[in-house]
């Protein structure tokens, strides 16, 4: 799968907060794609500098596996609170290089625009694949929101500022909410449809659940294994 070179990775932390507030004046917060067959999910394990980035495609709504890659690289961007689609986004690039099935939209285990300069991981890379984007973290960045019902599908608007941002999604009754924003190319009511229908029996999406489980070393059929240098 291409991408576009849009940026240095080597950036102090100066230079990537410059670069999301350059950057996210190129997102687009509305629908554009037409029919969905394949939806991928992402996640990025760690051992200590070493980084396991898998993604996982699943077809459609049935939400079976049919490709996939986890990707052994080595990391070269600090941990530092929202900044992490520069520690995480060129492990992730080496296995989105080697899948064969282009997904038609990604769910990743992060913000969106659900962040305080409004360029989450989800924006970066949905900008850098030109592929909608979705964000569906498990925890909140910014922003306040009321609790929703308790009831599956239940969701409330995250504000910040009286800025919509993103929303939280009951996903199962009675369980703690996800928190969903725009990526790229998507409208929030897409991005919460489409989150829900991930969701059969979790609270996580399904996309979500294998691309963890491949990141964590249980590499389901139909993903490959690879190292940067082959």
């Amino acid at each position: 799968m291409q991408y576009q070179n849009l940026h240095s990775w080597h950036v102090t932390t100066k230079e990537a907060r410059q670069l999301q507030d350059k950057l996210r004046n190129k997102l687009i917060q509305k629908d554009q794609f037409t029919e969905i067959r394949t939806i991928a999910g992402v996640d990025v394990g760690h051992r200590n500098d070493i980084a396991l980035a898998s993604v996982v495609v699943l077809n459609y709504p049935d939400l079976q596996i049919v490709d996939g890659v986890v990707a052994e690289s080595r990391v070269n961007f600090p941990y530092i609170p929202g900044y992490l689609s520069f520690r995480e986004i060129p492990p992730l690039l080496v296995a989105f290089a080697r899948l064969q099935t282009e997904p038609d939209l990604i769910i990743v285990d992060g913000q969106g625009i659900a962040h305080p300069r409004r360029f989450g991981l989800a924006c970066h890379l949905g900008l850098i694949l030109d592929v909608p984007t979705i964000g569906c973290a498990k925890s909140r960045l910014c922003g306040e929101y009321i609790e929703p019902d308790i009831e599956k599908g239940s969701f409330s608007h995250i504000l910040d500022k009286d800025e919509i941002i993103g929303v939280a999604l009951r996903t199962r009754t009675n369980v703690n909410v996800v928190y969903v924003s725009i990526g790229h190319r998507i409208s929030l009511d897409s991005a919460r449809i489409i989150t829900m229908s991930c969701c059969p029996k979790y609270r996580l999406p399904e996309t979500t659940r294998y691309a963890h489980k491949a990141a964590s070393g249980e590499i389901p059929e139909k993903v490959i294994y690879v190292k940067e240098d082959g």
